[in-house]
């Protein structure tokens, strides 16, 4: 991943087809170790192609992939009436009580004067 988030990078700041020593300066300027096996296979796949088509058509494969938390919305969606809104009004209960922790931190059970 972090292969193609630098050539991704490169191409985000103007350069159009980035080389391997494009990427590997962007990796080595933050630290990471490039694989020069990793970013050769990324450059021979993306010869040619424009970035922009190449997302698309992943964003067209990942929109068929299921994402879990997809069930509880059929689930929900399934339910009968009023069943789709009690999810719903669960969840600012669970939020206020985790405000209520926080806030009864501020004591911490001393005193400056004790």
């Amino acid at each position: 991943m972090k292969v193609i988030a630098a050539y991704l990078l490169a191409v985000l700041g103007g350069n159009v087809s980035p080389s391997a020593d494009d990427v590997k300066d962007i990796l080595s300027s933050v630290g990471a170790e490039a694989d020069d096996d990793r970013i050769e296979l990324l450059l021979t796949q993306v010869k040619g192609r424009d970035i922009t088509e190449l997302i698309a058509a992943g964003r067209e494969k990942l929109a068929s992939v299921p994402a879990g938390g997809g069930a509880v919305a059929v689930a929900a969606s399934a339910a009968p009436g009023g069943g789709a809104a009690a999810p719903a009004a669960a969840e600012p209960k669970k939020e206020e009580k985790v405000e209520e922790k926080e806030e009864s931190d501020d004591d911490m059970g001393f005193s400056l004067f004790d």
